[in-house]
């Protein structure tokens, strides 16, 4: 692979990253450029050295890569797009954080939990993508499960679950 080799395929990757709207696997690039993971991971971390300190940053999260804008500019971005306020009410967030803490975890269960009726709730986050159904349990009546999604993931810029704080932590009201 010579250094035009590697500098078009870097491009390339580049290209695949900027227009995908969502988090592409390493799995997903080497299938597309037709090279190997290896390979895959070493034009990543130098597309991601590139990339430091300009307006955009290449990120890992979701499971997968993703061009984001720096954080300390999305303000300008903002300015230009003016979006409208997606934030999530009390109640849709502590259901997602049982959803989140729980999974995979039925309807009831929630339910009992937060010890209110969680329909119109779950209803928006199942619209929002940031919960879907995984399943059914295996009881009388068999009720669908529900878990978190890749969307949950990048809602709140991890890129899995393990990096949710512990609930301990959480506990503790740090």
């Amino acid at each position: 692979m010579g250094i035009l080799f590697s500098d078009e395929i870097k491009a390339a990757i580049e290209c695949l990253l900027f227009v995908a709207n969502e988090p592409l696997s390493v799995e997903k690039i080497a299938e597309i450029t037709q090279i190997s993971s290896r390979n895959v991971r070493i034009l990543l971390g130098e597309i991601q050295q590139y990339h430091q300190g300009r307006g955009f940053e290449l990120v890992e999260i979701g499971g997968g890569w993703q061009m984001c804008t720096r954080p300390e500019l999305a303000g300008f971005v903002e300015k230009l797009y003016r979006p409208k306020a997606a934030t999530l009410s009390k109640a849709a967030l502590e259901t997602l954080a049982i959803v989140a803490y729980r999974q995979p975890v039925t309807r009831a269960e929630m339910e009992e939990i937060r010890g209110v009726k969680i329909d119109g709730v779950l209803s928006t986050l199942l619209e929002r993508s940031l919960v879907q159904e995984v399943g059914r349990k295996s009881t009388p009546g068999k009720p669908i499960l529900y878990g978190t999604t890749v969307e949950f993931l990048r809602y709140f810029g991890l890129n899995s679950l393990e990096e949710l704080p512990s609930p301990e932590y959480l506990a503790a009201g740090i």
